[in-house]
């Protein structure tokens, strides 16, 4: 498929595969976020488990946004879970019912996200010149800074 939209095919290409290792970051993250949403314990169960059914509901859009993005710049968006777990630089670590680390794991894959984000918003403006796919990801930025704070905020 071809576009012309004033960034090179070799550009798009490389933003593409940017694109879709962050892609691969936000599906394992919704799907580590679900998994403490659904195992969550304790005397605040309900609190948490609201807590994080607005997280994931949160990254579930960012997903689609994402993977729009990358059709929308001409190529195509992963959708395998095998191909997700290649891309991904995200940890999966032990299943574990402790509240406190369930949440720090979730902190821990946002702040990820967001020192890979604050690196892409420049390459994707200076390197690959595309002004458009560096606002998108700035966007994303914001999101994923207000989500870590929420985060952070239990952690303590």
């Amino acid at each position: 498929m071809n576009t012309n939209i004033g960034i090179s095919d070799a550009n798009t290409k490389a933003v593409a595969l940017e694109l879709n290792k962050l892609l691969a970051n936000e599906v394992v993250l919704y799907t580590k976020t679900r998994n403490y949403h659904w195992n969550i314990e304790g005397s605040n169960f309900l609190e948490i488990h609201k807590f994080l059914e607005g997280q994931y509901g949160d990254l579930e859009e960012m997903i689609d946004t994402v993977a729009e993005r990358i059709r929308t710049i001409g190529h195509y968006a992963e959708g395998r879970l095998v191909d997700f777990l290649k891309l991904t630089s995200l940890l999966e670590p032990d299943n574990t019912p402790d509240q406190k680390k369930q949440l720090k794991n979730l902190l821990d894959d946002h702040e990820t996200i967001i020192r890979e984000l604050r690196v892409l918003i420049t390459k994707f403006a200076d390197e690959n010149k595309d002004l458009g796919t560096s606002d998108f990801v700035t966007g994303l930025l914001g999101k994923h800074e207000k989500m870590a704070w929420f985060l952070r905020s239990y952690v303590k």
